[in-house]
């Protein structure tokens, strides 16, 4: 099946089919709110069930919680010691999955060492845990995706981790989990929901949800924040999956009720490879909640944190603070200690935590990970909570939700479709010398690639073909061809320059510059695909510029109200309306 591209003209049919949907015969079956992986995999569940469908997303695909979070697909080995076995054997499967059939070129086994302190009770208290991590894996049918955990020495443990200070631990558990760049899975979803017949719109802000004389939701007014144009969207159900946004959504409706969420934030740090020595990630608990090492292309990625947060939804960003926590907590472990020099990037990520009756005050720690699904008004379904993992599950119990008696008939078959670029990935791995030989890619740049794109590496290539100069490396961030810039714009649905650098590739927390120094050569491969004048090419440099000035600002501050204050320095290439209440 051939993959639908996510082109300006694509976005463009997407707004016209919004605004027929008034029109006799025109009115949606689903509406979906929020880009994020539980939207965008809310979309690909409702339209593989037959039914017309749109999504909408307010920023960039992924721009919120689902960029930023820590890359891993997992069970949750912390939630056994809450003994949520449910929880864990579910999202266990889901990373099976993914694995084995849905993703297995965006997602990648990662081992990891839990080191030990104690010789006996903890090695059996810890190995009696991880042991039933690894039989719930196995609960999952057909064979298992990853090793069986393995109990180390304080000498295998070295050879695994040599910059593991040998005084912490006297030994380690290895255990297998999988990673995976979460904004490119968004991506994925979203171009395989648009393949299979979704619409979809990012930069469109849900700014009312309508109503019949009955009272049931019955649509949406949106807004198109690159053009200012509005629509009116007919829907027989909406579907909010706005995440850390769900209260302001719910609002639109004028009605009270739905679920609440408590945003905690959690912030990453990011250093280079080769400044810790080291083959596997380490996962090590702390007062306040689990860090991870995790081993990443050319760099470690270490957090996180979590904490409440009760500033503005958009902009979350690492502190001094922040920072300071986790180079404590991991410093504790590193046999050479980490600086803030050592640090390349950071990013701050909002995690959506159910609080049903929460008192305030409560640690957002203890709220449960578990989703759950409501209906505030006739017409409207809600979803909030849950995980990265999980989020195929969360679309089909929100869909099922949103088609209540019609569910029987049309159930959820996304667990047997691939994601784009799924589909002959491993024939494009057995062709990869041949393609390195023709194009001059070697074998780090090919993994790269095949990572990133799967079998839709054939797409980058088309691109190649027709103009070789982007074959080459960009000149001022290397590990990334000229044409995948090209091809974020082509195929992937970026509109601004951030959309490039945050979301289609990593270098605005990858890069020590966060990608400045290459900004002038994307500016002019992202601007000729989408026909830019040399006043916008201008625009969009000066906007991330400030952007990524304004981030660095921020995470010198001390605390979140000092560093929000930094950061909104800088406008929004796209600034969202200010959501009201309906009167």
């Amino acid at each position: 099946m051939r993959t639908a591209a996510l082109t300006p003209a694509a976005r463009h049919d997407a707004l016209t089919t919004l605004e027929r949907s008034t029109e006799p015969g025109g009115e949606l079956d689903v509406l979906v709110v929020g880009g994020g992986v539980t939207g965008a995999g809310i979309a690909l569940d409702a339209v593989t069930r037959g039914l017309r469908v749109a999504v909408v997303e307010a920023q960039d695909w992924a721009s919120g919680t689902s960029g930023r979070s820590s890359k891993l697909v997992h069970g949750g080995l912390r939630y056994l010691q809450m003994l949520d076995f449910h929880l864990v054997h579910e999202a266990l499967t889901e990373r099976d999955l993914l694995l084995k059939r849905l993703a297995p070129h965006l997602v990648r086994p990662v081992a990891f060492l839990y080191p030990l302190e104690h010789k006996v009770w903890e090695r059996a208290y810890v190995g009696a845990g991880v042991a039933l991590y690894d039989v719930l894996a196995s609960i999952v049918p057909g064979n298992r995706a990853l090793p069986w955990h393995r109990h180390l020495s304080r000498s295998a443990m070295s050879q695994l981790f040599p910059d593991l200070r040998h005084d912490t631990a006297v030994g380690a558990i290895r255990y297998w989990d999988a990673s995976v760049d979460d904004a490119r899975l968004v991506t994925m979803l979203i171009r395989t929901a648009a393949s299979y017949g979704a619409h979809a719109a990012s930069r469109t802000q849900v700014i009312e949800l309508t109503r019949r004389s009955t009272g049931a939701v019955d649509g949406a007014v949106v807004a198109d924040l690159e053009t200012g144009r509005r629509i009116t969207v007919r829907a027989d159900q909406v579907i909010n999956a706005t995440g850390v946004w769900t209260e302001e959504t719910e609002a639109l409706t004028g009605g009270a009720g739905g679920l609440r969420v408590l945003a905690s934030k959690g912030i990453h740090i990011v250093v280079p490879r080769d400044r810790i020595r080291g083959d596997v990630g380490l996962i090590l608990q702390t007062e306040k909640s689990v860090l991870f090492v995790i081993p990443w292309s050319r760099y470690w990625v270490i957090g996180t944190t979590d904490t409440p947060w009760e500033h503005e939804l958009t902009h979350p960003v690492a502190t001094a603070a922040d920072i300071d926590y986790v180079l404590e907590h991991a410093n504790a472990v590193l046999a050479d200690p980490l600086t803030r020099d050592d640090i390349i990037g950071t990013w701050a990520g909002l995690r959506p935590l159910l609080q049903p009756g929460t008192k305030a005050g409560t640690s957002s720690a203890k709220v449960s990970r578990e989703h759950t699904v409501a209906s505030p008004a006739p017409g409207l379904t809600v979803i909030a909570g849950g995980k990265l993992t999980t989020y195929r599950v969360m679309a089909e119990d929100a869909v099922d939700f949103a088609l209540g008696d019609r569910a029987a008939a049309l159930p959820s078959i996304t667990d047997r479709i691939p994601l784009a670029g799924a589909e002959g990935h491993a024939v494009l791995q057995r062709q990869a010398r041949r393609i390195g030989a023709t194009y001059g890619w070697d074998r780090a740049m090919l993994d790269h690639l095949l990572h990133r794109y799967g079998s839709l590496l054939t797409e980058v290539i088309d691109l190649v073909d027709a103009d070789p100069s982007l074959a080459r490396p960009l000149t001022g961030a290397p590990a990334y061809l000229r044409a995948e810039v090209v091809y974020a714009a082509s195929h992937e649905g970026a509109l601004h320059l951030e959309d490039v650098l945050v979301g289609r590739t990593r270098l605005a927390y990858e890069q020590r510059d966060r990608g400045l120094g290459a900004i002038e050569e994307i500016a002019v491969l992202v601007g000729d695909r989408l026909g830019w004048t040399p006043e916008r090419r201008a625009h969009e440099i000066a906007s991330y510029t400030a952007r990524c000035e304004a981030e660095e600002a921020a995470s010198h501050e001390p605390d979140d109200a000092a560093a929000e204050k930094a950061r909104l320095r800088a406008a929004d290439v796209a600034p969202l309306h200010e959501l009201t209440a309906r009167g």
